[in-house]
């Protein structure tokens, strides 16, 4: 029995776009198929936009690899299709001799990823930059800029058209079945419910990759996680603010912390704060200002009250619990799960986005072993 089509990418968000241009580009026939009205309606809509340097993550993992290549592929990108973004660069603080200690390790683990472009600042060097900043010394990361992602989706899903790829809207994957020649079975749910056979499936469903793997008869559960919802609200700021570089305070466990950046127009923004949520829910309290108030002043005391306005939210979609060390991105591919032809991506968190090529150039080699 035939295929009805040669690659099924699930999830319109920007990696699934770079993925599906990926694969599109590389000569396959590709449909990327996303379950509500348009692309990028989840959480890559709902981020910081921010390139990120890559300063952070384990050495060797994943999210420290992907997003050291990610970010240059990304800059060389946003040039080559007039992506709006700015190299704006950003100033990791430590608000007290306390935390110095931590900003040292910060520094010692962004060598060991081969990010070697950030620089010690003391207190008057961080004056001299940014006066109204609060801190005893920082790191400034150059490299680190801001994105307009709607920008970036709009190139990728062009690309994709443009090497033969389709987008399909409210389509959502309900089951496969993995078939004995090899093919993928998916059914279809939506305003056209159908059944498509294909060769190549790439799961990239954000928040909703592992309970969709589950769907999948003939994939082991062993590999496919369980799924948490971290959420990360914003605030707004009325009027402008004093900066005119990105701020973050020492990270915590579940992200990096209440930071201050700065749109392409100017606007600033605060977030994320990390609120463990059961189901998707994008609503932001307005109660939650308090203790935004209070992250925010340890490192610009001056912000005046009644500033902040409720923004927007996004979920992180983790694969551990609240109680774990934070986890890697997880890439499962056929030499893992044995499927051929077969790619799930996990715990696409922060940083996806920055990664977003990189992460197209590990699943095409996932499923082309010999590529390389």
């Amino acid at each position: 029995m035939g295929v009805d089509i040669d690659c099924i990418v699930i999830g319109a968000g920007v990696v699934g776009l770079a993925t599906a241009r990926k694969l599109a580009m590389a000569g396959k026939e590709v449909l990327l198929v996303e379950a509500v009205e348009a692309i990028g309606m989840g959480i890559s809509s709902r981020n910081s936009e921010v390139i990120h340097a890559g300063i952070y993550y384990p050495t060797n993992s994943l999210k420290a690899r992907l997003c050291v290549q990610g970010k240059e592929m990304l800059y060389r990108y946003c040039e080559e299709r007039g992506i709006a973004h700015q190299r704006i660069g950003k100033l990791l603080v430590a608000t007290s001799s306390a935390q110095l200690p931590q900003l040292d390790k910060i520094q010692a683990q962004a060598t060991a990823n081969q990010v070697h472009d950030l620089q010690r600042l003391n207190r008057q060097d961080v004056l001299a930059l940014e006066p109204m900043l609060h801190c005893e010394a920082a790191l400034l990361s150059p490299s680190t800029g801001i994105i307009d992602s709607h920008g970036l989706m709009l190139a990728l899903q062009g690309d994709l058209e443009n090497h033969g790829g389709q987008c399909v809207f409210h389509t959502p994957l309900e089951s496969v079945i993995i078939e004995k020649d090899g093919a993928f079975n998916c059914t279809f749910g939506g305003d056209e419910a159908m059944n498509l056979r294909c060769n190549i499936l790439v799961n990239a469903a954000g928040l909703h990759a592992p309970s969709l793997a589950r769907q999948f008869k003939g994939l082991n559960p062993a590999f496919i996680p369980p799924g948490y919802y971290c959420k990360g609200n914003y605030f707004t700021l009325s009027g402008k603010a004093p900066f005119s570089h990105l701020i973050y305070p020492m990270p915590n466990e579940s992200g990096l912390g209440v930071h201050l950046t700065l749109d392409l127009g100017g606007q600033a923004k605060f977030g994320p704060d990390t609120e463990w949520i059961t189901e998707e829910d994008y609503t932001v309290d307005p109660a939650r200002a308090q203790q935004f108030y209070a992250a925010v002043r340890s490192y610009w005391p001056e912000l005046a009250d009644d500033s902040l306005e409720p923004g927007y939210a996004g979920i992180r979609p983790k694969i551990v619990s609240r109680d774990e060390a934070a986890a890697d991105f997880m890439i499962s591919t056929p030499a893992q799960h044995g499927i051929a032809n077969l790619v799930n991506l996990f715990g696409i968190e922060s940083p996806g986005l920055t990664s977003c090529l990189a992460l197209a150039d590990e699943v095409w080699q996932a499923l082309n072993p010999t590529s390389h």
